[in-house]
């Protein structure tokens, strides 16, 4: 492309933020509920859960299921689903791993297990949101790993070939150029790795506040607007205090992710990531002919900086990730939800992806934190003497696994020995991340290290060699 095509291209693309409000997409809906009020006085319960985003919303759910006379209270800062759970790209995987990837490089002899185990999760969501009504726009497309490198499509027919002989390719189709193409048109892909079963995609804020309906029908004593400040001791139980009163409760499971815990030793284990996202204007039938997609799987690039992208309900793409943005201090702002150069950047991005969507708008541009961990995946664990539990560290793939990190943490709470409990990835922990400014210098080397490995053919320098050793890394 000539300099002065190129000047024009990029005019275009930053022109096609003109209008974007910097709100998610998914928030702006007009079935979003109101807040429940918030507590005031003492409250007493058998179970106090601590956060109203997925992960509280499963405890709070499968611990009524589980014993529908169990008196549960669930406490929310701001409202269900204002966080990562109302503004993720809505892909619900079955892996509880981050990818079978991740999952084989670190829990190799239970990999079998997990799969499984996440299989059975997600079948678990779909009917949990059939016997409850739930609607969150449910679409059990599957997703497809896409190459944009000739490289990349060597490693991805590799990778499937390597599943096959593990049996782990149940539902996965290996689709050369031509065949992706036939999918989803754009002349950056190469080659595709079809999962056919293995995620759905649904409406992020939809799920939320249909959990939250759900558990109010069964009993369970919701109140927004009420940050658990403290947690203490209390007899023979925990005592929460928020602004304007008390929760004395038997149990408690922290569902709070990446906002601090409440418990402060976790709190070194995870840190915020930044990731950004665009929803365009409802694509025209013409639009959506040129693209192909009548299938609307979900789609996400082969690359270390990668993107994720799907169609919405109503035919809007939404477009995200590459960018992962670690602030210094890992301090969790709301001036860190909007980032206008990266936004830029992705609408460049977009419309090299998808040049005949030249001319689209795009109408919501926003960002939100993701509680990241050194492994990738969930962690867990229990404090004073078993009376609390906690989840957290999804790393992005929290739509799904955190129903089964709401399992866990119950069993645990129970003090039940289960299949889940007895996995070596709930019995350990990751690595904690170093004090700064080790740990904004680590992650700044890792984001340009992988980078660089983008450009040069997949090739990792010495640094990532090293994390890989280690069992260490950076990602969203």
């Amino acid at each position: 492309m000539a300099p002065s095509a190129m000047s024009r291209g990029k005019d275009n693309w930053v022109a096609s933020l003109s209008e974007a409000q910097p709100v998610p997409y998914w928030l702006e809906d007009p079935g979003k509920p109101h807040p429940e009020p918030a507590l005031t006085g003492t409250e007493t319960c058998d179970l106090l859960v601590v956060g109203g985003g997925y992960s509280g919303l499963w405890t709070a759910l499968n611990a009524k299921e589980r014993d529908p006379g169990r008196d549960v209270v669930l406490l929310e800062g701001r409202e269900v689903g204002w966080a990562a759970s109302g503004r993720n790209g809505g892909f619900c995987a079955a892996s509880l791993t981050h990818g079978l990837a991740n999952g084989l490089a670190r829990w190799p002899d239970e990999i079998g297990t997990l799969h499984d185990l996440g299989a059975r999760n997600l079948d678990g969501i779909e009917d949990a949101l059939a016997r409850h009504g739930i609607d969150c726009d449910f679409e059990r497309t599957g997703e497809i790993d896409v190459a944009t490198e000739t490289y990349q499509a060597w490693e991805l027919r590799d990778w499937h070939r390597e599943l096959r002989d593990k049996g782990l390719a149940d539902g996965m189709e290996f689709l050369d150029r031509d065949a992706l193409r036939a999918e989803v048109g754009s002349p950056t892909f190469e080659a595709g790795l079809w999962d056919r079963r293995g995620v759905a995609l649904l409406h992020p804020a939809k799920l939320a506040w249909g959990l939250k309906r759900a558990c109010l029908a069964l009993g369970v004593r919701v109140y927004e607007h009420t940050p658990a400040l403290t947690l203490k001791q209390y007899g023979a139980g925990m005592e929460a205090g928020t602004p304007y009163g008390t929760v004395r409760a038997r149990k408690v499971a922290l569902g709070t992710n990446i906002f601090p815990s409440l418990l402060r030793r976790v709190r070194s284990y995870t840190v915020p990531v930044y990731d950004y996202a665009l929803t365009t204007e409802p694509l025209s039938a013409e639009q959506l002919d040129s693209l192909g997609w009548k299938n609307r799987q979900g789609l996400g690039d082969a690359a270390n900086q990668f993107h994720y992208f799907r169609l919405t309900p109503d035919n809007r793409v939404l477009w995200g990730g590459y960018d992962a943005i670690y602030p210094y201090g890992g301090r969790v702002r709301a001036e860190y939800d909007d980032r206008p150069e990266t936004y830029a950047k992705l609408a460049g991005h977009f419309f090299t992806c998808f040049p005949q969507l030249e001319g689209v708008r795009f109408t919501h541009a926003w960002g939100g934190a993701i509680d990241t961990c050194s492994r990738f995946s969930a962690f867990f664990g229990t404090g004073h003497q078993g009376r609390v539990a906690y989840a957290a560290g999804y790393t992005g793939l929290g739509v799904g696994a955190t129903r089964f990190g709401a399992d866990v943490m119950l069993d645990l709470l129970d003090g039940a020995d289960t299949e889940r409990t007895r996995l070596e990835m709930v019995r350990k922990k990751p690595l904690p991340f170093p004090p700064e400014p080790f740990a904004w210098t680590g992650i700044a080397l890792t984001r340009w290290s992988l980078a660089r490995a983008d450009a040069q053919g997949g090739r990792r320098n010495l640094w990532l060699r090293a994390m890989d050793r280690l069992g260490l890394g950076f990602d969203s």
